[in-house]
Parts: structure tokens; C-alpha cells; sequence
């Protein structure tokens, strides 16, 4: 493949839904530019961009495929991105680092939950997107439907470049009304017969048309100055308006096509040849401090790695995308994030698993290296002359969580090194080795995301690893005033030990003033502020501590080690063990010895009284509440809002967007658990969720029951 310059670049991703066929018209397209001899096929596991073993095993992409053709002397970089919502990563990066998407519709549902999950991104992201209806050969291709979808959406922005003659099996033809022809394909698909467009589908062909250069007219002042003056345009000057319309998202044109036949996929590409936007078109990204970063090759370099993998028989693979400048074979730089310096040794243009050499490639293009020493993905790597970073790619928060252990403890840290890697190969995968719960936490996108995990690692790796429900970190607080004193006495011989702390505990909320008297059992204490400190804990909420001392009753040199007492009880609260907080603590009295009173006396004293006075004070249990936002088709949500009120949740509010419903809810994380696995069970794996932390809340008493009888039999097994 020669070098291409900047301006004969583009960048595509290929989106859709799980069984859209999307993999399947990547093959037609590779097969069309010439690229492969054969195609092959997802059923027998032997396409380009479903190459990973576990690819394989599951029938269906798990990894985006990065691929690049030859066009029209034009270079296309596509990413063909899985359509599962468990790996929603794969295509929050292809977005990021692409122009274009093509958004692949399967004939029979149209707009699916996982489609308008993904069109969300390329609205957030300003991405144009093109609408390819594929399947049209199934028996229940309805291409009307498909069209009454996007115009409930998009309105007249959408706008059809084709239609289909005749849908369902016999589908071997289609109107097109950009060239105003026809193209009839033989069973076998692959070039076309060329046609003028018969008698009984002119009038339809010649008002879609019309609409087609009105769409096209609207995106340049000038086009429209000829529309009305002339009241049509030229081919060229159809494709321009559209390509402008892309680049503003007013436009979204509507192909048709049969990949599994490849039917209509050349044409399709002769359109992405000419129509879609170059890089150069496109906003250009900013680096970290703001400075936007154009695609100019004149300017010094920078590669910015979005994709990094294990690959069979190569070992580690890494993408990356030409920001500014241009790279070739032996090319020095520093890494910008970790401060270490590369070489690249070798240029790949990649086609899947197969990657051909290239000696240069130009700002903009997209390119694969092999065998760095220190690169991650996300890290930006520079030529002399600039410090780019990146950070522009934002994933969404994880949505199921498991404890994750090994099997066997003497491959805890080969597990450890293993959950790294993947975690640099797929940040999605997020992994903490949480303190609180004492157990290692793998979070993901769903269940079958945190499956294809641990089958990597127990295949390709070896290692046998166990999933088990993670803990919940639950926190303590309590709800009302309470005393409590302790003496911490011990004499045994030389220097004894004597400390006696006398405090007041009491639930804290945000400015409220200490007050200068308690009363309890009748018996009233007054106290005087001396010293007020805020802490914020670490987990969430505050410790407010109090210095009320008078008289010298405890000297001040103490109060640190009261305070360290207190702390160690906050982290290992006296109901379950769960972090405690929003309490405010006041130390009113106490006694010392001019010789026994030490650091240890006091911090003793201070945590016994404190746990006293806490078991007193009215506790309560908090549990984490999520945001979860549901999006279901219409006809499955009375069984999601069963399910979810089965959960403990409150139902916040409803919406209708494009016949599917989104659910708003607070959730209890407890409830959680399995919702990923109950969610797709209940609606066919039709609807998607996220959830994000929204605060911690009082459980309910019977909730709080069983916590404190599980703690304690749990206790009692420790002992």
C-alpha cells in the first residue's frame, strides 16, 4: 500500500446492533476492494475482523477490528466495532479517533435499543452518520418500516439515496436516486447491471430525488443560490451539499444493501469514496491544555495509541492514530504520559489479523505498530518540537461487578499482572483492590463482558480464576445524641497504662452549631467549644471533632491519640465492620496520671468510648444508591418495572424516545447484582442500562436485621 496523503484519508466506523451483519459487510467490503480473494463468513468463523479464539467460540465480535482499503485512490480506515452494549468501549474509542459512522440497520427491527445507544455517542460526539439497511434479502425485511423509524426521528434530515425494489427474498435490486439509476444484481452479487429506472418506479424515483437535492442544497449557500435559480443540481454538486450536511449532522442519507450477498456494498463504497468527509473536515481534537491539534503534516508529530492487544502468534499489537506530522520505520519519540522513549520499529496498515508494511504514513491515518517497550493505551508519543497529550476519550461507568480471585494462591500475582494487561487493552475493564471489602473487584459493562474476561484469562493464560458476588460497602452512622465514658487501666509492674475519656457522640449534618448543653437520663452536661475540627474521611463523609476540655482535665498533648482511637473505630464501624460516618464527636472530660497517662492510654480509651457511645447513639446501616437509566422497547416494560420495583427500587420518571422507553430509577446496589443477566433474559436481550453512585441512604430495619445477624455469625466463624 503506498503512503496517502492527508487529504485522501478517511475514517469510518462501522456500527449497529448485535446481528445487524455488520462484520459481514466489512468482509464484502474487503473482498470488494480487493483486499481478501474469499469471503468468509461469521457461521464459519474465518472473517477478518472476528479472528480472537473467543471471537470464535462465542460467534460474534467482542473486539473492534481495525481494517484499511484502497478506494478510488482514496484511503478508507474503518473500524468495525462489536454491537453487544457490554462492549460499548470498543466504540466510544472508534468514535473518538474516526469521521464517520456508519450506522448498519438490520431490515427487520430498524432503530434497536443498541442502535440508538450508539447514535447517543455519535450526537455527543458530532459524528456524521450514514443509515445502511441491510438484510433486505430476509423474509422479513420491511424496508418501510425501517424508513417511517428514521423519519420519526431524523424527520427530513433523513434523506434515502436508495430504496430497495423488491424486499425479502427476492431482493436483487435497487433504485438509485442519486445517479437516477437502477442496479439488478445476479445471485451471486459483486458488480451490477447498470438500468435506467423502469416506468412504474420513475414518479417515486424523481420526487425522492427532488427531496435528495433539496437536503443537498440546504448545506452550502451557494448550491442553494443554483437550486432556486436553476431548480436542480448536478451529481457533483449533490455530493458536495451532502458531504457538508454530514459534517453539520443535517443530513443523514439512507443506503440499502445485502452483505451476506454482497449486494450493493460496492456501491455503497463508491459513495464513501466520494461524499463522505475527509479528516481535514472534520473539528480538529484538543490536547490536554485545550490547544486543538490539526491533521497537518507539516507540523512536528504526534501518534496518539487508542487500542492496544495480544495478538496470536505476534504478541502485543498496538494502534494508533496520526494526530499531526507524519511517522516512518525508525522513528524516534517520547512518550508523553510515562516519560519513556520509543523507536518504531516496524509500519503496519492493518486489515484484521492481516497487516501489510508500510514505510510512511501521514497525519490523520491510522496505523499499527509491534513490540513497544513502555506504550499504554491512551498515551500520546512525540517528535522533538511538541508535548501533545490526549485524553479526549470518555468511557461510561461500569455496570456489573464480581470479586475475583484464583483458584490457586500461587497464581494470585501472574492474575494480578494478567488483569493489568487487560485493563490497558480494554479500560472498561476496571480493576481495584478494594481495602475496604479486603477482596480484588473486576467491573465491566455486563455479564458477558466480565465472561469474555475471565475465558481470556483462563485460556489464553492458563490461569483458573472464580467469580463471587463482590461485598457491598455499606457505611454506619447513627441517628440520635449518646454519652459514654471509658477508663483504660492497666498495671503490671514498672509504668502502668491510665486513661479516662469522657465524650458525647451525635449524627453531623452540614453548619450545624455545637451546643452548649446535652441532657441524658435527666442529667444535663455543659460544654464549651474550645477546638473545632472538620475532617472529610476518605470514604465519604465527615468527622467533626471536638475539643471541649476544661480545666486540664486532659492534657492537649492527648487529644491526638483520642483522636487516632476514633478514627480506627470510624474505619471498622461497631455494627458490621462498615466504614462509619457524619458523626460529630465532643470531648467533655476525662482524668489522667502525672505517671501512668501515655498515647496508647488515651487512644485506647478514646476508641472504647466511642464504640459505647456509637452503639447507643441510634446506628444505622447506609447502603450505596445508583442512577439507573433503562432503555426498553415499549412492549417489555411492565416486566422491567415489575423486576425493578422487586428490587427495592424508586421509579423516578418515564420518557418515550423513537417506540423505545427509558426508565429512570434509584436502585439499591445490593440490588444490582445479577440485573445485567435478569435485564436481557426479560427482554430477549432487547434493552441496555447504566447506573451511576448517587448517594448513601438509611436501609431498611429488616434490610438492617439480617446485616447484623449475617456480621455477627460471621464473627463468631472468625473466632
Amino acid at each position: 500500500m503506498r503512503t496517502y496523503q492527508t487529504q485522501e484519508i478517511k475514517n469510518i466506523a462501522i456500527l449497529g446492533s448485535s446481528g445487524a451483519g455488520k462484520t459481514t459487510l466489512a468482509e464484502a467490503m474487503l473482498y470488494e476492494a480487493g483486499v481478501i480473494k474469499r469471503r468468509g463468513s461469521v457461521k464459519d468463523g474465518n472473517t477478518v475482523s472476528d479472528y480472537f479464539p473467543v471471537e470464535k467460540e462465542y460467534g460474534y465480535s467482542v473486539f473492534s477490528s481495525i481494517f484499511s482499503v484502497e478506494w478510488m485512490n482514496r484511503k478508507l480506515n474503518f473500524i468495525d466495532c462489536p454491537g453487544s452494549d457490554d462492549f460499548v468501549g470498543n466504540v466510544v474509542t472508534s468514535l473518538n479517533v474516526t469521521d464517520t459512522a456508519l450506522m448498519v440497520l438490520n431490515a427487520q427491527y430498524g432503530m434497536e435499543v443498541g442502535t440508538i445507544n450508539q447514535l447517543r455517542y455519535t450526537q455527543k460526539l458530532h459524528k456524521p452518520v450514514i443509515f445502511i439497511v441491510n438484510q433486505l434479502d430476509h423474509p422479513k425485511a420491511d424496508f418501510d418500516n425501517v424508513v417511517s423509524q428514521l423519519k420519526a426521528d431524523y424527520g427530513e434530515k433523513a434523506v434515502l439515496v436508495q430504496y430497495p425494489v423488491n424486499c425479502g427474498e427476492g431482493f436483487n435490486a435497487v433504485i438509485d436516486v442519486l445517479k437516477f439509476k437502477m442496479f439488478r444484481w445476479k445471485p451471486e452479487g459483486g458488480v451490477p447491471e447498470v438500468l435506467d429506472i423502469p416506468a412504474e418506479e420513475q414518479e417515486k424515483a424523481a420526487e425522492l430525488q427532488q427531496k435528495l437535492i433539496e437536503a443537498a442544497a440546504e448545506n452550502e449557500e451557494s448550491l442553494m443560490e443554483k437550486f432556486f435559480d436553476q431548480g436542480t443540481l448536478t451529481e457533483d454538486e449533490m455530493r458536495m451539499g451532502i458531504r457538508w450536511g454530514l459534517v453539520n449532522r443535517d443530513l443523514y442519507p439512507v443506503f440499502c444493501v445485502s452483505a451476506e450477498k454482497d449486494m450493493c456494498v460496492r456501491r455503497t463504497m463508491e459513495f464513501l469514496g466520494n461524499v463522505v468527509p475527509y479528516v481535514r473536515d472534520q473539528p480538529a481534537p484538543v490536547n490536554t491544555e485545550g490547544k486543538e491539534v490539526k491533521p497537518d503534516s507539516s507540523a512536528p508529530t504526534s501518534l496518539f495509541f487508542f487500542k492496544t492487544m495480544v495478538e496470536p502468534h505476534v504478541g502485543e499489537v498496538s494502534y494508533f492514530k496520526v494526530m499531526s506530522g507524519k511517522v516512518h520505520e525508525g522513528d524516534d519519540f517520547l512518550n508523553a504520559d510515562r516519560g519513556s522513549k520509543e523507536r518504531i520499529g516496524q509500519l503496519f496498515c492493518p486489515a484484521g489479523q492481516q497487516r501489510s508494511k508500510i514505510d510512511e504514513l501521514e497525519a490523520g491515518d491510522i496505523g499499527a505498530t509491534v513490540k513497544l517497550k513502555d506504550v499504554r493505551t491512551g498515551n500520546t508519543l512525540n517528535a522533538k518540537g511538541t508535548d501533545n497529550k490526549f485524553n479526549f476519550i470518555k468511557y461510561p461507568d461500569p455496570k456489573y461487578r464480581r470479586a475475583i480471585k484464583a483458584e490457586s494462591e500461587k497464581d494470585t500475582e501472574k492474575m494480578n499482572e494478567v488483569l493489568q494487561r487487560m485493563h490497558e487493552e480494554d479500560p472498561t475493564w476496571v480493576i481495584e483492590n478494594s481495602k475496604e471489602l479486603k477482596q480484588l473487584i473486576v467491573s465491566g459493562q455486563g455479564e458477558f463482558h466480565l465472561k469474555t474476561l475471565k475465558w481470556r484469562i483462563e485460556n489464553n493464560d492458563k490461569i483458573a480464576i472464580l467469580y463471587s458476588e463482590p461485598k457491598i460497602p455499606y457505611r454506619e452512622t447513627i441517628t440520635k445524641a449518646a454519652r459514654a465514658d471509658y477508663r483504660h487501666k492497666k498495671q503490671s509492674g514498672g509504668a502502668g497504662q491510665f486513661g479516662e475519656v469522657h465524650l458525647v457522640v451525635e449524627p453531623y449534618i452540614e453548619g450545624m452549631p455545637v451546643p452548649e448543653t446535652y441532657k441524658f437520663n435527666g442529667q444535663e452536661f455543659k460544654v464549651q467549644a474550645r477546638d473545632v475540627q472538620t475532617y472529610d474521611l476518605d470514604w465519604g463523609g465527615k468527622l467533626v471533632f471536638v475539643n471541649s476540655i476544661v480545666g486540664g482535665a486532659i492534657d492537649a498533648r492527648f487529644l491526638p491519640a483520642i483522636l487516632k482511637g476514633i478514627m480506627a473505630r470510624l474505619e471498622q464501624g461497631p455494627l458490621t465492620g462498615s466504614y462509619a460516618r457524619d458523626v460529630r464527636v465532643v470531648v467533655y472530660d476525662g482524668k489522667m496520671h502525672p505517671v501512668d497517662s501515655n498515647e496508647i492510654s488515651f487512644m485506647l480509651a478514646g476508641r472504647n468510648a466511642f464504640s459505647e457511645a456509637f452503639k447507643n447513639a441510634g446506628p444505622k446501616i447506609l447502603e450505596p444508591i445508583y442512577d439507573v437509566t433503562v432503555t426498553v422497547p415499549s412492549d417489555k416494560m411492565g416486566d422491567v418495572m415489575g423486576d425493578l420495583q422487586g428490587r427495592r427500587a424508586m421509579i423516578m420518571g418515564m420518557e418515550s424516545d423513537r417506540g423505545i422507553e427509558i426508565l429512570n430509577a434509584k436502585v439499591p446496589l445490593k440490588e444490582m447484582s445479577n440485573y445485567s443477566i435478569s435485564l436481557s433474559s426479560l427482554t430477549g436481550g432487547r434493552a441496555s442500562f447504566t447506573m451511576k453512585f448517587a448517594s448513601y441512604e438509611l436501609v431498611p430495619s429488616d434490610v438492617q436485621d439480617k446485616l447484623l445477624k449475617e456480621y455477627e455469625a460471621s464473627q463468631k466463624e472468625e473466632d
